[in-house]
């Protein structure tokens, strides 16, 4: 390599401005493409929108999530869980189940996904997999007949959303999922439980605000 006498490249081997500007733009695309290729397949990242999962997550939190965790397992009881819904989560007032036996004002959750999916996005947390029973008792999960330790979760007032005390099971290959706000939330109550393919990933990571940085 030739230098010159204060020991840097040669004149000769200096970049002009428009090869600066070149390998600039070519940087800039790069990394706009890493990054979307990044949230394409392995993080995306979402913000929290409604009160449902308080006091875990706030309105205006900023979450982290694992997109390719689900293309080699499935997620676990107490996993946060971002997914998109049965079509029932369109519907007002809720409570339309996939039978007509079922949902607001009786005394058991949905057991049966409404049909359909729907284009919205939740985060929910996963408190039920196929083949477990679960009832709902004063806000708290009972599964497979034991009410659940959640300390997460806010306390439910007196709404007949927040007890369903007869079990129902939910079926193979299936995910129930409620919000931490049990009072507030609009979930698999209401509108059954998620399959497989309408989950999109499991959450790992809050990056905002910045006191509320944290994994999960």
């Amino acid at each position: 390599m030739v230098r010159n006498d204060a020991g840097g490249l040669s004149p000769q081997e200096e970049k002009s401005g428009p090869s600066k500007l070149v390998e600039l733009v070519g940087i800039v695309v790069f990394a706009l493409l890493l990054a979307f290729l990044i949230q394409l397949f392995l993080v995306k990242t979402y913000r929290i929108p409604s009160r449902s999962m308080e006091p875990t997550l706030d309105v205006g939190q900023r979450v982290l999530v694992n997109r390719i965790g689900m293309r080699f397992g499935d997620p676990e009881v107490g996993d946060i869980v971002v997914f998109h819904p049965p079509k029932g989560a369109d519907a007002r007032p809720l409570g339309l189940c996939g039978t007509s036996s079922e949902g607001v004002g009786t005394t058991r959750p949905c057991s049966v996904a409404t049909p359909g999916t729907s284009d919205q996005t939740f985060i929910k947390r996963l408190v039920a997999v196929g083949g477990d029973t679960v009832a709902i008792r004063d806000g708290h999960v009972v599964r497979n007949g034991r009410v659940q330790r959640e300390p997460f979760i806010r306390s439910c007032g007196p709404e007949g959303a927040c007890s369903f005390p007869t079990p129902i099971t939910v079926p193979d290959g299936s995910f129930y999922m409620l919000g931490d706000n049990r009072g507030e939330s609009d979930d698999s109550r209401f509108w059954g439980p998620v399959t497989k393919d309408q989950l999109i990933g499991t959450a790992f990571a809050t990056y905002w605000p910045p006191k509320r940085i944290g994994l999960f």
